[in-house]
C-alpha cells in the first residue's frame, strides 16, 4: 500500500465540488440548512468509504479514489452522503433499505448501488498460507495472530478439518488419478 499518499489538489476539489452538489439537491428535504459534512482520508482497506452518522463525516480511502477518481466523484461522495441524509431525515433505518435508494436514485440523482467494483489488489492487506486436508486457504492477518495467541482455531468448510499454517501438498493419490 502506498504510505503518504498526497491527492491531487484538483482531485480534492472535485470531490468537494460532488459533496456541495449533491447536498445542495437534497437541501429542500430539510427546514434548516445542513452543514457540510467533514470528509476525512482515513478510510483503509478494501472499503471505498464510509459515513460517520454521528461526527457528520465521511470517510474515504485514498488510495481507492486516486486509482477510481471519476467513479468516486459521481458514486462513492453521494452514496455515503445518502447515507447521512437518510440519518438526518429518518433516523436508524436499513443502511441500504428503501429510504437510501431513494435518497440516491430520487433525490441526489445517482444509480444506487450498495458496493464499489475496483480492482482493490493495492489495498489487500498481507494474507498468510493455511491448508486443510483438501485445499489451500489464505487468513487475513488479523485470523493469523488470532490462531498464534489460542484464540481461535478455524475449519475449512468443505471438509470440515482444521486449518494449519503452510501450504498445501495433495495427496499422491489425488495426484495420481487426474
Amino acid at each position: 500500500m502506498k504510505k503518504n499518499l498526497r491527492l491531487p489538489i484538483a482531485l480534492q476539489q472535485a470531490i468537494y465540488r460532488s459533496l456541495r452538489h449533491h447536498l445542495n439537491l437534497a437541501a429542500p428535504l430539510f427546514d434548516d440548512p445542513l452543514p457540510e459534512p467533514s470528509i476525512s482520508w482515513q478510510q483503509r482497506g478494501t472499503t471505498a468509504g464510509s459515513a460517520w452518522l454521528k461526527e457528520w463525516q465521511i470517510r474515504l480511502n485514498p488510495v481507492l479514489c486516486e486509482e477510481n477518481q471519476q467513479a468516486f466523484v459521481e458514486q462513492v461522495v453521494p452514496h455515503e452522503l445518502a447515507h447521512l441524509l437518510v440519518w438526518k431525515k429518518f433516523g436508524r433505518v436499513a443502511p441500504h433499505g428503501r429510504e437510501w435508494r431513494w435518497m440516491m436514485e430520487e433525490i441526489l440523482q445517482v444509480k444506487a448501488e450498495r458496493t464499489h467494483h475496483f480492482t482493490t489488489t493495492s489495498v489487500a492487506g498481507q494474507t498468510f498460507p493455511y491448508h486443510c486436508e483438501c485445499q489451500q486457504h489464505a487468513l487475513t492477518l488479523r485470523r493469523h495472530n488470532r490462531v498464534v495467541r489460542g484464540e481461535t482455531e478455524y475449519r475449512c468448510r468443505r471438509c470440515a478439518h482444521p486449518l494449519h499454517l503452510g501450504e498445501f501438498k495433495a495427496s499422491k493419490t489425488e495426484t495420481s488419478d487426474s
